[in-house]
């Protein structure tokens, strides 16, 4: 007989399984198996564990599960960007973008339901805030994905991606995971990291650091955390050039300064996979994206070894603003190019369907009341 509210592994990275395991009575290495079952083969059924005891799986089957979360939606774009759209109780969902290119699989996770920190021009941040996803919520991401997608290459006939030094090709389909779908990742610090060693580690996902990045709209004290725990590759939505814009477009700012998050990168760099932090820089027109502002974060960035990712606005409705025109983000780039510092302008995948970046809103049952609040202020204008 099952208990009425059984364990979900998915919780659980190496050191966490082997404690429970420690707890039933079982060896560490009896972890490590059910761990690669779980992970390397997309497996959720204890039966089907064919080299776990039997006594061992009738012990699980009375108390765990392995349940990641359960898929409402699946829409392909014509560019053959996939978003799902999951469902994680209590009228929440989230959605995870595969990005296919020609060398990777890019998987775009989220961490939480909504996002508390309401920046203005992100569509996610305009449904308010329920709750942080559990780690076995946020992992489960990248198991449902392999599962959906196919797990091994070979089953599609598609060709391994291209490897760094060092690296060993894992068999799969997502060769990189992007913590940039809904909610800021450092926020939800302690499950976020264990669904990062899952990732990095290789009784389970077995990805490079390097390929495993963490986007943060500047929470300094997490990053140094994420530092410090578990270091991997540093993404910053950074989305001005000084403060006073900043303080209105990315509101954790106010708390947070340029200046703090810009030594922040630098000790981040310290321990960093990468010897470069990537700014991400949405271009919103007559907002952002003069020449000015340019110049500004030639003078911001130049003690941080970084590249920038300009990102054209990806339009949601009654967001209030326009993306920059192809001439003046070219322009843009330009001047950055000329300072000597790496930029590129991210290719907007996956529109159609709204999956490209900040249009990610899924279905939240907003504890703040901001989506009250919003509609109060419209009317109130009318």
């Amino acid at each position: 007989m099952s208990t009425p509210n059984p364990v979900n592994l998915l919780d659980f990275d190496v050191d966490g399984l082997v404690a429970w395991f420690a707890g039933l009575g079982e060896k560490p290495f009896r972890a490590r198996q059910v761990m690669r079952w779980m992970h390397h083969e997309g497996c959720d059924d204890f039966d089907a564990m064919t080299d776990v005891a039997k006594s061992l799986r009738a012990k699980l089957k009375d108390l765990a599960v392995i349940r990641p979360p359960v898929p409402v939606r699946d829409s392909i774009s014509a560019d053959g960007t996939r978003k799902w759209l999951l469902d994680v109780g209590n009228a929440n969902a989230v959605e995870t973008v595969f990005i296919p290119e020609t060398s990777r699989g890019t998987l775009c996770v989220s961490s939480q339901a909504g996002c508390a920190l309401d920046c203005a021009f992100c569509s996610t941040g305009k449904q308010g805030f329920n709750r942080n996803l559990s780690a076995a919520e946020i992992i489960g991401q990248l198991w449902l994905a392999n599962k959906l997608l196919g797990a091994a290459r070979a089953d599609v006939g598609e060709a391994a991606p291209d490897l760094e030094a060092g690296e060993k090709d894992n068999g799969r389909i997502i060769s990189n995971v992007v913590m940039m779908g809904m909610g800021e990742p450092l926020a939800n610090f302690d499950n976020v990291v264990t669904a990062l060693r899952l990732m990095l580690d290789d009784h389970a996902y077995g990805l490079s650091r390097r390929r495993v990045t963490v986007s943060t709209s500047g929470i300094v004290p997490a990053m140094d955390r994420l530092r410090d725990e578990c270091p991997v590759a540093l993404a910053v939505s950074l989305h001005a050039s000084n403060d006073a814009l900043r303080d209105r477009l990315v509101p954790i700012n106010q708390k947070y300064p340029l200046r703090e998050l810009m030594a922040a990168c630098q000790r981040y760099l310290e321990r960093a996979p990468r010897d470069f932090v990537t700014f991400e820089y949405v271009m919103l027109e007559g907002v952002n994206d003069s020449d000015a502002h340019a110049r500004e974060l030639v003078a911001l960035v130049r003690d941080t070894p970084c590249k920038f990712n300009l990102i054209p606005f990806n339009p949601f409705p009654d967001s209030g603003f326009q993306r920059s025109p192809a001439e003046r983000i070219r322009r843009f780039a330009g001047i950055l190019i000329d300072a000597g510092i790496v930029t590129t302008t991210r290719k907007t995948r996956g529109d159609d369907v709204d999956a490209a970046c900040g249009q990610l809103a899924g279905q939240v049952q907003d504890r703040t009341r901001r989506t009250v609040r919003l509609h109060q202020a419209r009317e109130n204008m009318r």
